[in-house]
Formats: structure tokens, C-alpha cells, sequence
């Protein structure tokens, strides 16, 4: 079997809410001096436009969302309330800012290292019934990986920073309203692999 390759940047140069429900599934890799982290996305929620008042985008052009603004299929990392580092994939046409936050992964590869930069227990990596605490939530996923801004505007289909296809089916998909927000919470624009352990709870 082939070793699965990164979606090319046309899988992301699609309506932000088709692309969201297409990662699901999709595996988030991230290789640091040689050493491979991933874990399957699932969960993800869209941000949409300028006209959506939780989009980075709201205000207009700025610095720090720069990257919104630009080329389909690039990673937009920022750090969020001056705590946690969150990854997303830039969608849609250049010019209209947009971008799928990735909130939740299922562990699959390199369990040790990201429970030990979690600072976990190293025996929740081996434990199948615990280990989907590890990349439960977009603060958790990155501390995990080691996701930091040096990959803000990494092509997320050539660099260390990658989003894969391993063939992995999703048995079913829910969408609800975005969490963790404090405005435009009541669009339905998250999007779970429906009843996965590693969903935010």
C-alpha cells in the first residue's frame, strides 16, 4: 500500500462548509526534527467571511489574519487569548477569508511524544480508552503535535505541517452550532465525526 500523500491545495479552494465536512476523517501530520506526530480530525468548525462576527475576517484586513485573505490550502495559526496556539486551513478563493478550525484529533501515530507534551501520564498513549483525551480540543491538539506560529502560513500540502488522506471513512457526520466562541455561536457550522470519543464534550 502506497504511503498515503497530503491533499493538494484544490481540496481546499471549496466552500468552507464542503471543505469542513470533508476533513473529517482526514489525519493532521506534523513532523518536528524527524519525528511524526498525527491523529485523525474529528471535529472541525468553519469560519466564514468578513460578515461573520467570530471570523478572524470581521474587522477587515489585518496583520494577523493576512492569511485568511490569501491562497487556498495554507495552515492560519494564531494564539488564542494568550494561552493556546489553534491551526486552521485557509479555504476558498484568494481574496475571501475563510477557514476551518481544527478543533479534535483521534491519536494514531507518535502517542508517547504528544502525552509527553501534554504532560500526561505516558501510560494514557497505550491505554485505548483514555488516550482520546490527548488531542481533545484545538488548544489540546497543537500543545500536542507542537504546533506553534512558526507554522502560521505553512502550505499544509508540502511542509512539516500536512493534512493527509488515509482512507479513513467516518461513520457518520453531525453539525452544531460552534462552541467556545462568544459570538456568532448559533451558526451550525461545527462539524463532528458523530459519537467519536475524542469530540469535545
Amino acid at each position: 500500500m502506497a504511503r498515503p500523500r497530503p491533499l493538494p491545495s484544490s481540496f481546499y479552494n471549496r466552500p468552507t462548509l464542503i471543505v469542513a465536512e470533508a476533513l473529517i476523517g482526514m489525519v493532521l501530520v506534523h513532523t518536528v526534527r524527524g519525528r511524526r506526530t498525527a491523529g485523525v480530525i474529528v471535529e472541525a468548525e468553519a469560519y466564514i467571511g468578513e460578515d461573520d462576527p467570530a471570523c478572524h475576517a470581521a474587522p477587515g484586513p489585518t496583520r494577523r489574519n493576512a492569511p485568511l485573505y490569501g491562497s487556498a490550502g495554507v495552515a492560519y495559526v494564531y494564539l488564542n487569548y494568550g494561552i493556546h496556539y489553534l491551526v486552521n486551513a485557509v479555504t476558498e478563493a484568494e481574496g475571501f477569508p475563510a477557514a476551518v478550525l481544527i478543533r479534535a484529533l483521534d491519536p494514531i501515530e507518535g502517542l508517547d511524544l504528544m502525552a509527553r507534551r501534554r504532560g500526561l501520564p505516558a501510560a494514557i498513549a497505550r491505554d485505548p480508552d483514555r488516550r482520546h483525551a490527548i488531542c481533545r480540543g484545538p488548544g489540546n491538539l497543537t500543545v500536542a503535535l507542537g504546533v506553534t506560529l512558526a507554522r502560521n502560513r505553512a502550505n499544509l500540502s508540502d511542509s512539516p505541517l500536512v493534512i493527509e488522506d488515509h482512507g479513513i471513512a467516518p461513520s457518520g457526520i453531525e453539525w452544531s452550532r460552534r462552541i467556545g466562541i462568544r459570538v456568532g455561536a448559533d451558526k451550525p457550522w461545527r462539524c463532528t465525526w458523530a459519537g467519536h470519543l475524542s469530540v469535545s464534550r
